[in-house]
């Protein structure tokens, strides 16, 4: 009976210091996954000799299989977040209490740089010592001429926009207390991989504004000077999103809040 689920990846009674500590890796292991993917395995060239790049397949894929393994392995833990969108979006619903939001997306901010650091200190060990990947903008997420395609700001706060709404009302179905799925690690990294397919010409595909941040701060100013866009348009995205889905799917009454942890809860 539908009312008989608990998908797994349903976090019940974690202490916000567990909950931070599973953010916090998931998210690092989705920024180091997806940047290295990003910078060194889809070109075309390691920088000295011709390489078989796995081009935009290979960072779709590389995204999708990073949230999948982080959210099967720390799902139970913290709902495997790994995204401030997505965090905003799941307190919006009514399905994460307001207090854990600055702590989720806290973690969530240190294990994408630290992901992105990770990367930036392999590089050094490469024939120009990663420069070129700086220059480039380390992966980051721009529009205008810091877009891959040069398309404008429209079509990117639209991708942005639609993308994460997308991935936002897919976690929100997936991961329901009563009628989600234990293969919600599953869908929602092939969520992820899907909408790259479509953003990553576009803008570099955020829809995370911890992956953003993660890169433009190796990227430098000119990425930094956009960042605002990868954090506006998709919380706004998961915001509609997950209003929505509160009125039309969930409803107040089936929105069921997350119960406070007992006092007794262990760390």
């Amino acid at each position: 009976m539908p009312s008989q689920k608990n998908p797994a990846h349903v976090p019940s009674g974690a202490s916000a210091l567990r909950r931070a500590a599973a953010e916090a890796g998931g998210t690092f292991l989705l920024v180091f996954g997806l940047i290295g993917a990003a910078l060194l395995t889809s070109p075309d060239s390691n920088g000295v000799a011709a390489q078989p790049g796995t081009g935009l397949l290979g960072v779709a894929v590389a995204l999708g299989l990073t949230v999948a393994i982080g959210a099967a392995v720390v799902g139970p833990v913290s709902g495997g977040h790994f995204n401030p969108a997505v965090t905003l979006g799941v307190a919006v619903a009514g399905r994460l209490r307001w207090g854990l939001v600055p702590v989720y997306v806290a973690a969530q901010v240190v294990g994408g740089v630290t992901g992105a650091a990770l990367v930036r200190a392999l590089l050094l060990g490469s024939g120009d010592g990663g420069a070129a990947a700086v220059r480039s903008g380390f992966a980051s997420t721009g529009y205008g001429m810091l877009s891959p395609g040069h398309f404008g700001l429209l079509p990117v706060a639209a991708v942005e926009l639609i993308a994460t709404a997308v991935l936002v009302v897919v976690v929100l179905t997936t991961t329901h207390p009563t009628t989600g799925t234990p293969l919600a690690p599953l869908v929602i990294g092939g969520t992820l991989t899907l909408m790259l397919f479509v953003a990553l010409p576009i803008d570099n595909a955020s829809l995370n504004p911890a992956r953003s941040l993660a890169t433009a701060v190796f990227g430098g100013g000119d990425w930094m000077a956009q960042l605002w866009a990868f954090i506006v348009f998709p919380v706004l995205g998961a915001v509609l999103a997950a209003g929505l889905y509160r009125v039309a799917v969930a409803g107040r009454a089936s929105a069921a809040p997350e119960p406070a942890p007992a006092a007794s809860t262990p760390a």
